[in-house]
């Protein structure tokens, strides 16, 4: 269940990071969606790598499920704020794409740790 629903966010994620690419490159001024679809289209990836990863075994699963969820969270604060900033000309929430950026680090470390906490 959890790897399904994980699936379908990183096809959001994916999705949505084309659509900001192709905003991008034909809006003005808006070097922020260029940002916003990278951290999206990394990180869709990244969370199907981790759930092909999770269902061999080859990271702890608690660990591992607690590093994807933070990409697809971080990912989305990141983009949105930028997004929103772009459109809306104000912020998500002070310190919101730092926030998502940071929950993205700590997501990538948590990979790390459920990769030496496997079982296999």
């Amino acid at each position: 269940m959890m790897a399904r629903l994980l699936v379908g966010l990183a096809g959001l994620m994916g999705a949505a990071g084309v659509a900001l690419a192709a905003a991008s490159a034909h809006g003005a001024d808006a070097s922020r969606l260029a940002s916003a679809s990278a951290m999206l289209l990394f990180h869709a990836t990244a969370i199907l790598a981790a759930v092909a990863l999770l269902a061999r075994g080859l990271l702890h699963g608690g660990i591992g499920l607690i590093a994807a969820f933070g990409f697809v969270i971080g990912a989305v604060l990141f983009a949105g704020d930028l997004t929103l900033r772009q459109y809306a000309g104000h912020s998500l929430f002070p310190y919101a794409a730092p926030t998502g950026g940071t929950v993205m680090i700590a997501s990538w470390l948590a990979v790390t740790l459920a990769a030496v906490a496997a079982r296999k």
